[in-house]
């Protein structure tokens, strides 16, 4: 079970780290910035640097709370399943949809408070997410072995957090 912790926070944390170097919204930004009329050079767009890192940095703990509760309750699972214990198994499960829902609400939660709007609607993409994966639970269903968790986990936290991840640069 130890494995599949650690594979959740490696997985989430190789997707931080990945946050921390894509220049996502730079290059956007800076997209935007080319396209403007003449008329306007006179005014900037709007500096959400200071709101997004601030957002970045509560959404930090996102990685070491509800991600690793889902980890730890994923590993359990996976145990579980393979016991063929499968009342336990279903406990462990919804005690990791749970996580997810926690996560979702947290990062909905904490990126209503940005400044740029579509920070926040990257919030509201990556919270759906999340929730939709909590309540349909077929991510759940694909991983029966600590085999399955290992080789699908980052793949869904990429799919689960990239929205807001490209706004979390260094």
């Amino acid at each position: 079970m130890r494995r599949a912790i650690l594979a959740v926070i490696a997985g989430a944390a190789v997707l931080a780290g990945s946050a921390c170097d894509s220049d996502a919204p730079a290059a956007s930004e800076a997209a935007a910035q080319s396209a403007a009329p003449t008329a306007a050079a006179s005014t900037s767009a709007p500096d959400y640097s200071a709101s997004t890192k601030l957002v970045c940095t509560k959404l930090q703990t996102l990685y070491t709370a509800e991600l690793r509760s889902f980890g730890t309750a994923m590993g359990k699972m996976v145990t579980y399943k393979e016991a063929k214990q499968t009342a336990e198994a279903d406990k462990a499960e919804t005690a990791a949809a749970a996580q997810l829902k926690a996560a979702a609400t947290k990062i909905r939660k904490e990126t209503a408070t940005a400044e740029d709007p579509d920070f926040i609607t990257a919030g509201r993409v990556s919270a759906s997410k999340l929730e939709s994966s909590a309540i349909d639970r077929r991510y759940f269903d694909k991983v029966k072995t600590l085999a399955d968790l290992n080789k699908t986990v980052e793949a869904q936290f990429t799919e689960w957090l990239n929205p807001v991840a490209g706004y979390c640069t260094a």
